[in-house]
Order: C-alpha cells, then structure tokens, then sequence
C-alpha cells in the first residue's frame, strides 16, 4: 500500500478498540505494517482482520505492557515479520474506578500509574535501540487534557498522564540530533464505557465542574487522534520533538513554526507565574 507511512513498520499499543483501533486502521491505511496489541485477544484480532480486509498488513499479539517479556516478544516478532520498529504509539492506558485519593484501593492506583507511565517507558526501552542504531524513529505517548488540570477522583490517572508528558520532553532532550522524535498527544475527550460512568458518579460531576464549558469542546471522535498521530508518525513535525500536542491544535501550522515553538519552550507542561 501506499501512503504517508510507506514502508513503516508500527507497534500500536492497546490497539484492541477506541483510540487504539482508529489509530492501527489508519496506519494501515497510509501503508505502514502494523503490530496490533493489547492483553484482550478477541479485540486485536478484529482490528488486525479489519486491516487485512481492507488490503493492509498487520498481525495481532496479546501483551500486557507492563511485562518486559512479552514486549520482549512482541518487537521480536514485529522484527521477524515486518522489519525493523520504525513508529511506537504508547496508547494502552488504564483507569480505576473513581475515588478521591483517601478512599481509593491502593494496588488499584498503582496498577493505573504501572499501566500508563511504567508500560510507555518499558515500551520505550523494547524499540529505542534499534531506532538509536539506524538513526530515525518516531514515538507517540498518548497522555491527556487531565495532565494539565486537576482530576477529583481520578488522581491516579492526572498523576500517571502528567508523568507521561515530562518523559516526553525528558526523553526528547536525551535524544536529541539522534533522529529519533518523540511526542505527547492529548487525544480530546472520547466517550467510553469507562468515562460515562465516571461522568456519573459524584467526583465525576466535581470534575466536571472544574472543567466547565470547555468539557464539551474537550470531546472528540478517536479518528481526530488517529489523524495527529500518522501525521506526526510521517515525520513531517519532528521539528516538534518533546512538545505536548493535541487534537484540537493546527499541527500542520505549529510544524512550521517549530524553530520557534522549541525557543520560547512553549507546548509543554510548565509552571508559570
């Protein structure tokens, strides 16, 4: 297939459904062979059918991301099959139940951060060194509007996505000049089972008071995500390497005007005064 991602060779994770999905058809789509994963098999292997129905290339393998074996496994197989990782998307995510902090399960809060920031850096360390020996690669960590603002009830996931952005430009600053771009991706507010009913419990309401007006604008179909992600996976803004971006913002215009995006250190999670 042709595309904007020809010749790629893709690891989506939690790629089973959602955001995921949108994002493994696309890829696809733009001619990249793409690794479709999650821990759930029956979901992988829908979307990896979906692509190879529409022409594309793709195979699915369960792995959790927080086990360094069987991501091991994964980029090995991806290796065997398709070549070299060439694009990681880190977009397995968890979320528990909401809970202000005092009353949440403690293994369960952890889980999430383990999920969300441990399974990323796991995923990271899996593909960086060959991207680090052929001197290109691209890697998308999905993070979230809640990095930036307070979340009552749902202080585990803040923490774990905030987290997730300072590793993105951490780790941009280490990679710099080695042809490898990495990048945060707020995705817009994609309704779920999850969310819905975190919407309707008593912290969710509190959350949704803090966000206000914005909470609808916030709100976005996973193919806008999709969208950002194969663009920024095509290569065509990683003069924005380390930046914190979102679905809502002209990605096209803020890759022209990268030089001075990385100056005035803007697109990024700051303290101000």
């Amino acid at each position: 297939m042709t595309g904007s991602l020809a010749q790629q060779v893709a690891i989506v994770t939690g790629s089973g459904r959602g955001i995921g999905r949108a994002i493994a058809l696309l890829f696809a789509r733009e001619g990249a062979a793409v690794a479709v994963t999650a821990r759930t098999r029956s979901e992988i292997d829908e979307t990896a059918g979906m692509i190879a129905a529409e022409g594309g290339s793709a195979f699915a393998l369960a792995a959790d991301v927080t086990n360094p074996a069987e991501l091991k496994r994964l980029v090995e197989e991806t290796t065997t099959r398709f070549g070299p990782v060439d694009v990681l998307v880190n977009n397995a995510a968890h979320s528990s139940n909401a809970a202000r902090l005092w009353e949440a399960d403690p293994a369960e809060w952890w889980r999430c951060v383990e999920v969300n920031l441990r399974g990323p850096f796991l995923c990271i360390r899996a593909v960086l060194p060959s991207m680090l020996e052929r001197g290109r690669g691209r890697i998308i960590n999905i993070s979230s509007r809640s990095a930036g603002i307070a979340s009552p009830g749902r202080s585990e996931y803040a923490s774990s996505k905030a987290a997730l952005v300072r590793l993105t430009d951490t780790l941009a600053a280490e990679l710099e000049d080695s042809g490898v771009a990495v990048f945060a991706v707020h995705p817009g507010r994609v309704p779920t089972a999850a969310s819905v009913r975190f919407m309707a419990s008593g912290v969710g309401q509190q959350w949704a008071e803090i966000a206000g007006a914005t909470l609808k604008a916030m709100e976005a179909p996973p193919e806008r995500c999709a969208e950002l992600c194969a663009f920024l996976a095509s290569g065509a803004a990683d003069g924005l390497t380390g930046r914190f971006l979102s679905v809502f913002d002209d990605v096209r215009r803020l890759a022209a005007r990268a030089s001075e995006i990385q100056r005035d250190d803007t697109y990024a999670l700051r303290l101000t005064k």
